[in-house]
């Protein structure tokens, strides 16, 4: 593990930016970003044009300001080039932005009011093709819809597994049980993932870092971040607007931001270079106070 991209990684004021929109979710960030189903005729054109969304943020000025300290990548885009080297390359050498991959392949069908990670058996093989590409560390996500005690802990029980596995290949694990927002008890939901949550924690022999949904109650999650087991802890914008996402953020204490969709509010396709970098800086901006507060 490269101990300046730890360290950035542990201390480094700013915040994570996630540009890992799968296949599913795809056509809704290139739909958002101006760009509609018919402008591409299958799934290779459809990536290639995320590829090029992703790329025109990450060669933005926005992102040389050292605001960003680290990006999740997919893996298509981890497999790409940016400017002719491989983009975990670009990012580190270029602008000092530490390389995640989301690892996960989707989730399964809900039960006991949650969707765990679908099967992977593959992940220690993409472990080793993410650190031949000089990636940091990883990010996976699940999803809690109700407060179900059963539900939960399986989740957290298979975040942890996964990250035991994803330490051993020498890899930062990102784990994340991610809470809906439109859960009907949501503040109940997270003080039962506060507990499963600090239960595996107080098992772990090796730091791991955290994604959560902001919480119902503000700095609810101060346990779990000054725990010496949790490198950091980020939190998703989780279908809050980027606004909305940044007030509850700048509340709780010691969290930074790692978002995806509202980091790229109000970008275009079809905005000038001068207009989509100046909009971009302004989103960056905004997240970067929030995560600092």
């Amino acid at each position: 593990m490269n101990k300046e991209q730890l360290q950035q990684m542990s201390q480094a004021p700013g915040f994570v930016g996630a540009l890992d929109q799968s296949g599913g979710s795809t056509p809704k960030a290139l739909k958002a970003y101006g760009i509609e189903q018919d402008a591409y005729k299958n799934d290779e054109e459809m990536f290639e044009l995320i590829h090029q969304m992703r790329t025109r943020m990450i060669t933005s000025p926005a992102f040389a300001t050292n605001k960003v300290i680290a990006v999740i990548l997919f893996e298509r885009t981890m497999r790409g080039t940016i400017e002719g080297m491989p983009t975990a390359d670009f990012l580190w050498e270029k602008r000092r932005i530490v390389p995640f991959l989301k690892v996960d392949k989707g989730l399964k069908e809900e039960a006991d009011g949650v969707q765990l990670m679908k099967d992977f058996p593959e992940l220690g093989q993409l472990c080793d093709d993410a650190v031949r590409y000089n990636v940091f560390g990883t990010k996976m996500r699940s999803l809690i819809k109700q407060a179900n005690e059963a539900g939960i802990r399986a989740i957290v029980e298979q975040q942890f597994a996964w990250g035991r596995e994803i330490l051993k290949h020498g890899l930062m694990p990102i784990l994340e049980p991610e809470v809906d927002i439109h859960c009907p008890d949501k503040a109940k939901a997270e003080e039962i993932l506060k507990r499963e949550l600090l239960a595996q924690l107080d098992k772990q022999t090796e730091p791991v870092m955290l994604k959560i949904t902001i919480p119902s109650v503000d700095n609810y999650y101060k346990e779990i971040v000054e725990h010496p087991m949790m490198l950091r802890v980020v939190a998703l914008s989780g279908g809050y607007t980027r606004s909305e996402a940044d007030v509850l953020l700048s509340r709780n204490h010691g969290i930074i931001a790692s978002f995806s969709r509202a980091l790229a509010e109000g970008l275009s396709a079809q905005q000038s270079d001068a207009e989509f970098n100046a909009t971009l800086d302004a989103s960056v901006e905004e997240i970067y106070q929030a995560s600092i507060k």
